[in-house]
């Protein structure tokens, strides 16, 4: 039959007398079939191709006869093959190995309320949904889980005003406070252009030339820099955020998530040791205490300062290397992470996750940390290039409230939101949110826009000299063990020097004790 006609009999069929109903097309039948036996047992369903067609087996391919060419025809190979070298979305940069798992925020005191007007604080005992990943930083892929390094923690909890992403960090601060650094230190922590292996020069490098790295530096070369699995760990926002309450009052906040199941660390040689052992022990640690109904859990403080107390803080409140110590800004217990369900994939539930740290409620805010102001683009552009530009609704990701922007269209747009307007119409006019608070003098702005470059100062000394007297005995010597197997293997006896000078002005023992393991002098 010509295609004309064929067109002309399927439209007359579905013209029908006055007053019969007419089938409709449901976009998202397909979709919600889909996922009503997305769980199902491999036991209960037939194999087909992609597009649901019967097919007899997995292995069969088309060829001429049983001995002559493979055929172009046979779709079950062409799209096996296909799919299988499309199957990995990038590497993240940072963070790249990781576990997860599922739970829930539970407010446990009023703190929360008292400072804050977001929802997700406002009752005690009120849950919120939540998925965690945690993850070590600076390694790819197939980095052992145990090996020296940051971790990362994330949680993504799902409010009723829509995603608040908590981006944490093992440690309370961090080794830079211009965020244009952050790629050079990267580079210099991660395979060398030439060998692509790890080169002790460079990351002895690009640390000895900045010296406000050395607090960072003394905590990731102690124990707290080889933690036990991802449970037995802390996380910290680092950065400064605002938060606001329904008349506009404010106070600086940071936010912390103390391990209930108590910090434990390996040293050195235990790190090394369960690194080829079980290179994957965190992933499992997790997963099995999870399967055992062992479910791991954090308490989740604030610390907050009023704006007049930030002024004569004794350090930069936007300052990333610089910690609030608890013993001056107290832990106020808000409420508690559980997290209780393991991912039934971890493709679909962990990888393709996303944090952000723009993604917030009304009543917190971002501050003009610099660090913090350079995440707020950073982290959803790497989603963006990762995941795709509506990563947003992949169900991972997808908010728990309605959605109602003017973002359209794109590759893997699954709700593009209907016919609605996409654009600030009058004739479906969009209903608009009152302005939560006036945020018009939450800060005021003196001076024009310059270049600008921190620079070290004496006060970048004070909290590693703070930890380093606060350390046991065998902390010490510890990390003066681990400084002198790390440093030690830079080639360089220039940057030795430089970054032993650094841990001298740190302490003079601590110095002579590293000068003496990497043979270098002192002057």
């Amino acid at each position: 039959m010509h295609i004309t006609a064929s067109i002309a009999l399927l439209c007359a069929s579905l013209v029908s007398a006055a007053g019969d109903v007419q089938p409709s097309f449901n976009m998202f039948q397909g979709p919600e079939l889909q996922e009503s036996v997305m769980n199902k047992p491999a036991s209960e369903l037939k194999f087909t191709l992609s597009g649901g067609a019967p097919f007899p087996h997995p292995y069969m391919i088309d060829r001429l006869g049983t001995n002559g060419p493979v055929l172009l025809q046979g779709v079950n190979l062409i799209e096996h093959l296909a799919h299988f070298v499309r199957e990995r979305v990038p590497e993240r940069t940072v963070h790249a190995k990781g576990a997860g798992a599922h739970g829930y925020f539970e407010v446990t005191t009023e703190i929360g309320a008292k400072y804050c007007m977001a929802d997700v604080f406002s009752q005690v005992g009120k849950r919120t949904p939540v998925t965690g990943r945690l993850s070590t930083i600076a390694g790819n892929l197939g980095n052992p889980d145990a090996i020296r390094d940051l971790r990362g923690l994330g949680f993504k909890l799902r409010t009723t005003q829509g995603i608040l992403d908590w981006v944490l960090l093992n440690h309370p601060v961090f080794w830079l406070r211009d965020p244009i650094k952050f790629p050079h230190f990267i580079h210099s922590q991660k395979r060398h252009p030439s060998t692509h292996v790890l080169n002790h020069n460079d990351f002895w490098d690009y640390l000895s030339a900045n010296n406000e790295s050395i607090y960072q530096v003394m905590r990731t070369m102690s124990d707290l820099g080889t933690p036990d699995g991802f449970r037995h760990m802390n996380g910290y926002t680092g950065n400064t955020f605002r938060t606001v309450k329904e008349d506009g009052t404010w106070h600086y906040l940071k936010v912390s998530v103390i391990s209930d199941q108590g910090i434990k660390n390996n040293t050195d040689a235990e790190a090394v040791k369960l690194s080829g052992e079980n290179p994957d022990f965190g992933v499992t640690d997790l997963y099995d205490a999870i399967a055992a109904g062992n479910f791991p859990s954090w308490t989740v403080y604030f610390q907050v300062m009023t704006p007049q107390e930030a002024e004569s803080f004794k350090y930069n409140v936007f300052d990333l290397t610089k910690e609030w110590l608890p013993s001056e800004v107290p832990l106020q217990e808000v409420g508690r992470i559980t997290l209780n369900q393991n991912p039934t994939n971890y493709h679909q539930e962990v990888e393709q996750i996303g944090f952000d740290p723009a993604q917030m409620p009304p009543g917190l805010e971002p501050t003009e940390d610099p660090t913090l102001q350079a995440r707020l683009f950073a982290y959803a552009d790497a989603h963006r290039y990762r995941i795709g530009i509506n990563h947003k609704q992949l169900p991972i990701n997808c908010p728990l409230n309605p959605v109602a922007t003017f973002l359209r269209d794109g590759p893997m747009s699954f709700n593009n939101q209907g016919s609605r307007p996409n654009f600030m119409s009058t004739q479906d006019p969009i209903q608009l949110q009152p302005r939560f608070y006036n945020d018009d003098n939450h800060t005021i702005w003196v001076g024009g826009a310059i270049k600008y470059l921190s620079t070290p100062a004496e006060i970048d000394f004070d909290l590693p000299r703070i930890f380093w007297n606060g350390l046991s005995k065998r902390d010490q010597d510890n990390l003066v063990s681990n400084v002198i197997g790390h440093l030690g293997k830079a080639t360089d006896g220039t940057i030795r020097l430089k970054q032993t000078r650094i841990f001298a002005h740190v302490n003079a023992t601590l110095g002579q004790r590293i000068a003496a393991g990497v043979n270098v002098t002192l002057p």
